[in-house]
Formats: C-alpha cells, structure tokens, sequence
C-alpha cells in the first residue's frame, strides 16, 4: 500500500543532509516521489529553513542538478520543530499530517537509537502509528539485550509487517552488483569455494575523521558503525548460498545461514586503534577508548568456506580511501616462463564498493592477473624463429587509481593481519595520520 507522506525524524542530521535528502531528489527526478515530506528534529527551524538546508544538501550531493525535481523536492517539505520526549511535538505532527490529508505516513527514524522507543511511544500516545509504517536505522540497538528491548517495543506500537530495519549501505550499486556477479555468470561457482579461494579481504578505509560527529561517534565506534553491519552484509553476500528467488525473505534467510555458521569473533585475532586527534574532536569523552580503526579475522565453519580466513578492517583518519572486497584465489605452483625459485602470485577478484577510476562506470569489477616480475628467462623473449627479442618489464593489466595505493598482499591463512594496515606509526606507511593501536581486548598500546 503506497504511503500517504514521509515523515523524516532527525531532519537537520548528518545522515537527511548526506543520504536521505539526496535520495529523495532522484524519487523527484524519477517521478516516483509523489508525496509530502514532513521532517522533525529538535532544532528551531521553519519551513524555509529546512527547504534551504534540503537544497544546499542536493546541490552538495550532486553538482550537476534538474532545477524543477528540486524544486519539487523543496516544495512539499515542511518542518515540525520540538523535543521527542513533549507530547507537544507530536499534536503539532497530527496538525501536519491533518494538512496534508494523510492517514497512511511512513516515519523513518533517522535518529540514534537510544531516540527510537521515545518516537515510536510518543506516536503510540498521539494515535499517529494507527495504518503507519516505521523504518529503522542501523545500529540497533548496542548489543544483543537492547537490540531485544528494541524490538519488544517497537512491537508494542507496529506490527511486524510494518516495521523495516534497513541498512542504507546495501542500496549502494556496487554492492548490490555482488549479487549480479555471483549469480548471474555460472563460470564461477566451481572456483567459489574454499579449493580454490584462500582468503577475502573486506576493507573500509577512510581519509577522513568523525567529522563533527564525535557525539554520535564516541558511543557507537568503528565496529558498531560500519562492520558488525555494513561489512558483514558484504561478508554475506560474498559467502550465502544461491537463494531460491530474489525475494528479501529468501535473501535474508541464506544470509542468516552464512552468520550461524560464522564463529565469534576472537579478541586475540582483532585489533583497535584510534587517529591521533581523535580526542581533539568536539563531543569526545576525556580520555575516551572507543575504536575508530579496527580489523579482524572472521572463520565461517560451513563446507564451502571452511579454513578461508575471511578479514574485515574499517577506520577513519588513514592515508586513503578504499572501499572495496579482495577475493584472493589460491596461487598456482609455478608459472610456465618463470625462472627456478621465483614463486608466482596468486590472481584475484577485487570488487570496489565505493568510488571508480576515471572513465568507468559506477559498480565495476576490477579483476587482475599479476605478473612475474622483470627479469624472465631468455626463452620468454624470442622473437618467432628462435631469435633473441627485448625482455620488456612486466606492466600491470589493470589502471590503478591515481592517488590509491596498491593493497596489500592479502595474508595466508592462520597469519596474522598485515602490519602495515595494523601496525604503530604514521598510518603504516609513513604518511597520513597516525593512529593508536590498543591491544587485544581493547587496551592501548
């Protein structure tokens, strides 16, 4: 049933400005929005106030922009401003939605999740989630009692049908690319498995720090922000089964499969670390240890990735940006022109899940073959009939990003994380920030 409006809790944050208003830019520009969009937040604001704040996100987000889907975007805002915690706030929602005729609203409650059983209690009281639907955002919850809690409250106001968790990073291309490739090209399933995949490699590195979010940041940290969700929802689809269709029950339940199967993590195969400045930002707590760089190594105990050592890192502050999955295939034992002793390097399959080099489309897949390095024997550089020819140096089959350097070689199974990605010093490699590392267990160094 198409809903009657959307009402956008947390409507001056970070995650409207950066996501959420750019989004619901390409609905205007696709012809698919059609309907009115109410925010709340506590900041004082006006209804122009926030159409200027939707317009300067767009024009961010976008560059390039079609003025009239803007203009339609701009002009079906409108603003409820009030604490979450006054039943005020909510009367002045029911006058809003009364406005603009609807009895079927969406709530998206992009808000930190201590907010959300506050939100979901004042609708109950103000008779707003009658016929309504509510969309959750990630984390849920701090651990697995609260994520509960959560859930038992939000079911004492929505049935379960018209409740959505979502995690924004799969509505990514690239990442929903993961599904195309795997399942769409039979010439990989004989090699996708253990036989012959010797590690994946699952990377969020960013250049940038917290970004004046230090008060959301400082509760939450790097594993409870992006890997036990986004990165393990790519871990997921790199390692689920092939789903009977392409239903989300079906998707979801080869990935429950995938996660039951997965070991829990082990604090001596995991390191944490912060940039140095971090307890420089604003919001930060004295002398604060939550993580903003962590890696560790995860085992999925099923027959298809049984001994694949599967490692997840994510940070902010490092010397560059990548976002991308690393399948690494086994090596083989030697290659037809290389000389005695020299150990060739294995291929693999490298899926890069945000940003492209120059002139490539969003979503692609980058696969490499690398080379032997220079010096070959004489016979490899013949001329046809026998003549000697130049040996020329090895060059690379793939572009490589300007200002992006090489990953590093993905580690061996039952070896530890590479200490140029873990390691103490300036970023691992004399540039960049530095960051602290903390010993297993959360200790610093």
């Amino acid at each position: 049933m198409r809903a009657g409006a959307l009402v956008l809790f947390g409507a001056t944050g970070d995650l409207a400005r950066k996501k959420l208003f750019p989004a619901l830019y390409h609905l205007a520009a696709a012809k698919q929005l059609g309907v009115p969009v109410v925010g709340v937040a506590v900041s004082d604001w006006d209804d122009a106030r926030l159409r200027a704040y939707a317009t300067e996100a767009v024009q961010a987000a976008e560059g390039q922009v079609d003025d009239p889907a803007l203009k339609e975007l701009a002009g079906g805002l409108a603003m409820v401003s009030g604490d979450y915690r006054d039943p005020a706030t909510f009367a002045a929602l029911a006058r809003r939605l009364a406005e603009v005729g609807t009895a079927r609203p969406v709530y998206y409650l992009a808000i930190p999740p201590g907010l959300f059983p506050v939100v979901a209690q004042g609708l109950a009281q103000a008779g707003l989630s009658q016929g309504a639907r509510v969309v959750v955002e990630k984390p849920f919850g701090r651990d697995l009692a609260s994520a509960r809690e959560l859930n038992r409250v939000l079911h004492q106001v929505f049935p379960e049908r018209s409740i959505f968790r979502i995690d924004h990073y799969l509505g990514k291309e690239p990442v929903e690319n993961l599904l195309v490739f795997r399942f769409a090209n039979a010439f990989l399933e004989p090699v996708w498995n253990r036989r012959y995949v010797a590690s994946v490699q699952v990377t969020m590195a960013e250049t940038f720090g917290v970004e004046g979010r230090g008060g959301f940041y400082d509760g939450v940290g790097a594993i409870r922000d992006v890997i036990q969700n986004h990165l393990l929802q790519v871990v997921a689809l790199l390692a689920m089964e092939p789903p009977v269709d392409a239903e989300p029950d079906s998707l979801r339940d080869e990935k429950v499969k995938v996660l039951k199967a997965m070991r829990p993590a082990d604090p001596a195969r995991m390191v944490r670390g912060q940039y140095e400045g971090y307890h420089g930002e604003p919001g930060m707590a004295p002398g604060s240890e939550v993580e903003t760089f962590a890696a560790l190594r995860l085992e999925i105990d099923s027959w298809r990735w049984a001994g694949v050592p599967f490692f997840v890192r994510a940070g902010k502050g490092l010397p560059a940006t990548a976002l991308e999955a690393v399948v690494e295939l086994h090596a083989p034992p030697r290659l037809l022109f290389s000389p005695d002793g020299c150990q060739p390097r294995p291929n693999f399959l490298r899926f890069r899940l945000g940003g492209q080099p120059p002139g490539r489309a969003p979503g692609g897949l980058r696969a490499g073959v690398r080379r032997p390095p220079a010096g070959l024997p004489a016979a490899a550089g013949r001329r046809p009939g026998g003549q000697p020819g130049p040996v020329r140096p090895p060059r690379r089959r793939r572009a490589r990003v300007a200002d992006h350097p090489a990953p590093p070689r993905p580690a061996r199974p039952g070896a530890r994380l590479p200490a140029r990605l873990v390691g103490t010093g300036r970023g691992g490699d004399g540039d960049g920030r530095p960051w602290r590392v903390a010993r297993p267990g959360g200790r610093p160094a």
